[in-house]
């Protein structure tokens, strides 16, 4: 081993992404505004403020936190058809996680559906309770099938139907 390699158990994780950061700000932001609904402008400039928003990438950020107030109604909606519960009977955790994977899957189609489904179970068990992350990785997965059903289907190998 040379004097600048490390053994493996000794190294440093990998640096958060950017998007990675702005969706943990993001989930922060849901977060207050479920638990205390705050003015999503005053959580924004609150958000702004913390150790660290400089590394994220604040136009997703902006994205995800206005997007998913803005348009929580309707993403709760569909994500109701996928869960066992009311939202509203969720940890704010899971409920903000799932709001975040429900945004990029319905509004950013430049993520891959895998790609939002995986970045919310990592918020859900950074974040959230013990088993949190699986209830949020089956409610998203059962929604991306309904948004996204070419590309979920074309990783999962099913052919698509033909028009008779």
């Amino acid at each position: 081993m040379t004097a600048t390699a490390q053994p493996a158990t000794q190294r440093r994780p990998a640096a958060k992404s950017a998007r990675r950061r702005a969706r943990e700000f993001a989930l922060q932001g849901l977060y207050e505004w479920i638990v205390g609904g705050g003015e999503p402008a005053l959580i924004e400039a609150h958000m702004r403020e913390q150790d660290g928003f400089g590394k994220c990438d604040s136009a997703h950020f902006d994205a995800l936190l206005h997007g998913c107030v803005a348009h929580a109604a309707a993403l709760d909606a569909v994500l109701a058809r996928h869960a066992d519960r009311k939202t509203s009977e969720l940890s704010p955790i899971e409920h903000a996680a799932l709001l975040i994977g429900a945004y990029e899957l319905q509004y950013c189609a430049d993520i891959p559906y895998k790609v939002a489904i995986n970045e919310a179970v990592e918020l859900a068990k950074r974040f959230g309770g013990t088993d949190g992350h699986k209830y949020v990785n089956g409610v998203l997965d059962k929604t991306a099938a309904e948004l996204r059903p070419g590309e979920v289907q074309a990783a999962r190998g099913v052919p698509r139907s033909r028009p008779a």
